[in-house]
């Protein structure tokens, strides 16, 4: 699964397919993202921004939210089985925008939290499915999403068997095409080439998302030597 995540650029080069939307909504860098927050998006109904969607989905048919299951992952293999994942699939799909992601590797002294990114470090952005809640009786209405899994690649695999689905700039424009058929989108959710990311351990301070700092990317070797 995936669980947590960053998005700790401040700014993107002037070049990058994002850089006009996102100064102008990620105004400060996330070391920790957790389920439940606001956390920036590009939907395939509205390609030409970022917008802030709570992560954790609420299907537009959940009746009470008090106790409502909000899944934070859709498995890739079984989106089509699911009811909640089904429908959005073909209407509502969305890039989530980070640039690391966490996963607990189980070892002798306990879980060991490690950062997992691309080698050069570049945004990038996973497959998401979102959806829209309104409540009856104020009107409220809230914006949700869940994450894409599939299974670990060969550098993620050693950490968890599971992996979030990262889009290549190709991959993204075609998962927000509103003319892909279900087939199509599905072949997108694989996971990432191996090669072209890296990994490393790092401080178990991450494991609360009450601690959101920059020193949360730092290896755990250099938090042993301070």
């Amino acid at each position: 699964m995936c669980g947590r995540y960053t998005i700790s650029k401040k700014q993107l080069a002037k070049g990058h397919r994002f850089a006009t939307q996102y100064s102008n909504v990620v105004n400060d860098p996330n070391y920790n993202a957790a389920p439940s927050q606001s956390l920036p998006v590009i939907t395939n109904q509205d390609k030409k921004h970022i917008q802030l969607f709570h992560w954790g989905l609420i299907p537009f048919w959940t009746k009470e939210l008090k106790g409502a299951r909000k899944p934070i992952n859709a498995r890739a293999e079984t989106i089509i089985e699911k009811l909640s994942f089904r429908s959005l699939l073909k209407s509502k799909r969305c890039l989530v925008l980070a640039d690391s992601f966490y996963e607990w590797k189980v070892t002798p002294q306990g879980k060991v939290p490690h950062r997992i990114l691309l080698k050069n470090e570049e945004l990038f952005t996973f497959a998401g499915l979102w959806d829209e809640w309104a409540d009856k009786s104020t009107g409220e209405v809230l914006h949700t999403f869940s994450i894409i899994t599939t299974e670990a690649n060969e550098l993620v695999h050693p950490i968890h068997d599971r992996m979030p689905v990262i889009l290549t700039p190709e991959a993204e424009e075609l998962w927000l095409n509103n003319d892909e058929t279900p087939k199509e989108l599905l072949d997108l959710l694989t996971p990432y080439p191996a090669e072209e990311m890296k990994a490393y351990p790092v401080s178990p301070l991450v494991n609360s998302p009450l601690n959101n700092s920059p020193e949360l990317l730092n290896s755990l070797w250099s938090w042993s030597f301070n």
